[in-house]
């Protein structure tokens, strides 16, 4: 037989059982909204991790002493940072800052072209008689201007010499006060006036920049009780060359290893770039998506269940009607064909429909999960390569769940099938 004359047949058992195919195809339905929905979600999630990252810049170094700190400003890795830590005694969780020699054995090191010392702390900020807590971070003027990936949106970085003066992130700018702060409107801060010099750009990143105030390091070290220490709380470099960050990472582990007096077993300090963290963050990202996806494939595959059922059925109607094919010279491959086609097709029509479906809720869902606070930021991604696999794989799923059905409606003797009632 032609495949057009197998496709009509296969396309004429669909149409003529409407109720017990539509209750199949919905089973298929549900599956691949699933898939499309979970997916998209997932999609999303790494795409905005994806650019909250990108304002860590793909060429920067951070350091941090022991461990608990290294991971503190990434949510989600300080608890496998502690969970480390935990297993391997040797591992401090806090150790001691990092020192002046700490900064000049990075700044020694080739292939470095900017070192930032950075202490930081929490502080009262009062401002139109409205007191806010906020994250205050001192630094190295000269290096830091360099090394801050966020543009200003108004006025300046700071400068070496500067005194009494702040650079506030967009966050604190907008959003912390009632009134929001503007260029050279004064602060105070542990009882002294600041004036705002700089007001940075929203920039989103992991980095936390937009809800932060940038200060001198030595007027940051006496406003947070460190005055005349020459300790750090981090140290950021920027590597000239992104591409020999490994190397530099490397040599840097190295050289603070001998400096500081520790092994790699036992090291009090954790160094991290922001390709290592996008590593961290997309394993996770992947397994996440990966879970999400199979939980979305079950019901894709009580769909099968259903198509397999529905095709037995199918078979046992059509008994005396495949009699009289194979009476009429009808092979054993044409009969699998038109069952294989009729499941193929209930997974088609369940794919295209799923996928409608799926889109709907992608959609709706950043809608309705945003509504659950300010700090919910949910967005849905919908490549074309994720529909035409998830249909792709409707009509596979439904193949395979009609070849069993459609391999003994092929066997079928016609002397049986045509003595069947």
């Amino acid at each position: 037989m032609r495949f057009k004359k197998l496709f009509k047949l296969a396309l004429n058992i669909l149409l003529n059982s409407k109720l017990r195919s539509w209750l199949t195809i919905i089973g298929i339905v549900i599956g691949v909204a699933a898939i499309v929905a979970i997916v998209s979600l997932g999609q999303g999630a790494t795409l905005n991790v994806q650019e909250r990252l990108g304002g860590l810049g793909a060429d920067l170094i951070t350091i941090t002493p022991g461990v608990e700190k290294a991971f503190g400003g990434f949510k989600g890795l300080g608890s496998g940072a502690m969970l480390a830590a935990s297993s391997n005694p040797s591992i401090s969780l806090k150790s001691k800052n990092l020192t002046d020699k700490d900064l000049q054995t990075v700044k020694s090191i080739e292939g470095i072209s900017y070192v930032n010392g950075v202490v930081s702390g929490r502080v009262e900020v009062f401002y139109l008689a409205e007191t806010s807590s906020i994250s205050i971070q001192g630094v190295d003027a000269y290096a830091w201007k360099y090394l801050v990936n966020t543009e200003l949106e108004a006025g300046r970085y700071l400068n070496p010499g500067d005194t009494n003066v702040i650079v506030v992130g967009s966050g604190v700018a907008k959003s912390t006060f009632k009134q929001p702060l503007a260029l050279n409107r004064p602060v105070t801060i542990d009882g002294r006036l600041f004036k705002v010099v700089g007001i940075l750009k929203e920039s989103g990143g992991i980095g936390g920049e937009d809800n932060r105030i940038f200060i001198q390091i030595d007027q940051a070290r006496y406003i947070l009780g460190s005055a005349g220490q020459k300790t750090f709380d981090s140290i950021s470099a920027k590597v000239s060359d992104p591409d020999s960050i490994d190397q530099i990472v490397s040599e840097i582990e190295s050289r603070l290893l001998i400096s500081r007096h520790v092994t790699s077993r036992n090291k009090d300090f954790t160094i991290i770039s922001s390709k290592s963290t996008q590593e961290v963050i997309d394993s996770v990202l992947d397994t996440i998506n990966i879970f999400l996806g199979a939980i979305a494939f079950v019901s894709l595959l009580v769909g099968a269940v259903g198509i397999a059922n529905t095709m037995f059925t199918s078979v046992l109607e059509k008994t005396k009607e495949i009699g009289i094919m194979k009476a009429i010279g009808a092979k054993n491959y044409d009969i699998m064909m038109i069952f294989l086609l009729n499941s193929a097709l209930v997974g088609f029509v369940g794919g295209i429909l799923g996928i409608g479906l799926g889109y709907v809720i992608s959609e709706m869902l950043p809608n309705l999960l945003n509504r659950l606070g300010p700090s919910v930021s949910v967005r849905t991604l919908i490549p074309t390569s994720l529909l035409v696999e998830t249909l792709f794989l409707a009509i596979i799923i439904g193949v395979i769940a009609g070849a069993i059905p459609a391999y003994r409606a092929s066997k079928l003797k016609p002397v049986d099938a045509l003595r069947y009632e």
